[in-house]
């Protein structure tokens, strides 16, 4: 059964490379960075959905959530429901006026759009380091994750797996650039679509059904069918803060904003918000629902994390197995290298050009380097996660929740309040990213919510303040309704 889900996970390899290779040929004739790092600003309404969701979707969602839902029940899988809307409130708060600022200060990337609005290199500095530490605990966590399930699902050994997943997707996401990297995660948000129905139906099944898969849960542990789940880790303080990292903060992620200026027109974003959040709601509740159900077919599984994997191998046909282990190797990779060629992007535009602007002109030079650069991340993060943690969901919410801290509120005060300057932006990132990493690194939860909630409170509260001792931006982000 192995070879055959090997050679399915072959077959989907080389249609990766084969989009990347084709996205190669279709570079357009702009400028290499703009066509490199945002594909020239050319993506449709399906593929902008499509890429929003597969770099959102990732490891954590196709193994650290289900896991927790094995860990604790139904009530998980409520709560997974409250990243319904992350599409809808990315595009619709971002969106159009986001994409029209882009195009006239020219950026390329989130740092080209603090830079334009603030017009202060410390804010650059500090967005580009918090970027790059936070981009070692999320893409370690992918890794991981891809990792993990060649060794569950294909018997192929934790480190050879890490080396297979690691090196195909440097080599694509450094060759291909943002061009590649949303064609193929058009292709990937399909697969994971498709493989997840496919498994929540083959978990169903095992079961004897959906009563009877509820009913062995029940003999397991009652609360595992409690809307506070087991333990009662469900309570209004916890599911506020998951909310708020996981949906509202999501907003402030730089590689959510960065494919929020880089579709083609207004009909794109209409299309994207209502194809988006479609697509979200299957797999959130199919995911959640497959690791909660599982647990009525495996209930002695001692790393929740392995609860998809096992089920794949179990529950469905060789040619299904091979297709569903496409689907979270699809996640992983979406998200890598949305990460990644952030990563890059922050290196090579936000720091090494704003030293050397007169190197700008010298592509191929550029090609170059972007291109070693992106292969140089992916191989020091492929040895950040050979060691890894027993449940990764942890790991990824740090990375996420670092990244909300620091650039939520730089982000949207500076498009929608056009007297935000420079010092209340510098006061927001340093209170919110030091804040989080105290109360993260310490696991303080003031009144049992999540540090994401107390260091997104103060952060507001430092930018209204520190606003008032500044000067307003020549730059303020007045956008006409015509535009």
């Amino acid at each position: 059964m192995q070879s055959e889900i090997i050679a399915v996970l072959v077959i989907y390899l080389l249609v990766v490379f084969g989009l990347s290779f084709y996205a190669m040929r279709q570079r357009s004739k702009g400028t290499f960075l703009s066509e490199y790092f945002l594909g020239s600003r050319s993506m449709g309404g399906f593929v902008l959905a499509m890429t929003l969701t597969a770099t959102y979707v990732s490891a954590s969602s196709f193994i650290g959530g289900p896991g927790a839902a094995y860990k604790f029940g139904l009530g998980w899988v409520l709560l997974a429901m409250i990243q319904v809307p992350t599409i809808w409130l990315s595009l619709g708060i971002l969106g159009k006026k986001f994409a029209i600022l882009a195009r006239r200060y020219n950026a390329i990337t989130l740092n080209d759009m603090l830079m334009a609005r603030y017009q202060n290199r410390a804010v650059v500095w500090i967005a580009s380091l918090s970027l790059l530490v936070a981009f070692v605990g999320a893409i370690a966590v992918q890794f991981i994750g891809g990792a993990r399930l060649l060794e569950t699902a294909a018997g192929i050994k934790y480190e050879s797996g890490l080396l297979i997943f690691g090196i195909t997707i440097a080599l694509y996401t450094a060759f291909g650039g943002f061009r590649a990297s949303v064609l193929n995660d058009t292709m990937q948000g399909m697969v994971m679509l498709i493989g997840t129905l496919v498994l929540l139906v083959g978990v169903i099944h095992a079961a004897g059904g959906l009563h009877s898969a509820v009913a062995t849960l029940q003999q397991i542990d009652p609360q595992l069918v409690s809307p506070h789940g087991a333990h009662d880790i469900l309570s209004p303080a916890f599911m506020t803060s998951f909310w708020v990292l996981v949906c509202f903060g999501v907003i402030g992620l730089p590689h959510t904003a960065v494919r929020c200026i880089s579709y083609k027109d207004s009909k794109s974003v209409h299309r994207g918000i209502i194809i988006g959040t479609i697509v979200i709601a299957l797999l959130m509740l199919g995911m959640h629902l497959a690791g909660a159900l599982g647990r009525a077919v495996l209930p002695h599984l001692s790393v929740p994390d392995q609860v998809i994997p096992t089920l794949m191998v179990e529950v469905l046909p060789p040619w299904a197995a091979g297709l569903f282990l496409a689907a979270p190797m699809a996640a992983i990779m979406s998200n890598v290298n949305a990460h990644l060629l952030q990563a890059s992007a922050t290196i090579i535009k936000d720091l090494w050009l704003s030293a050397q602007p007169t190197k700008i002109r010298h592509e191929p030079r550029l090609k170059r380097i972007s291109t070693v650069t992106t292969l140089v991340l992916g191989v020091l993060m492929m040895l950040a996660a050979w060691r890894p943690p027993e449940m990764i969901i942890w790991l990824n919410l740090l990375a996420f929740g670092g990244l909300e801290a620091v650039f939520l509120w730089p982000l949207v005060l500076g498009l929608y309040w056009e007297r935000a300057n420079a010092a209340g932006a510098l006061s927001a990132m340093v209170t919110g990213g030091v804040l989080y990493a105290v109360l993260a690194t310490f696991n303080i939860q003031y009144l049992g919510f999540h540090p994401i909630v107390p260091s997104l409170l103060l952060s507001l509260l430092a930018f209204i303040v520190g606003n008032r001792f500044g000067q307003p931006s020549s730059q303020a982000p007045t956008v006409s309704v015509n535009e």
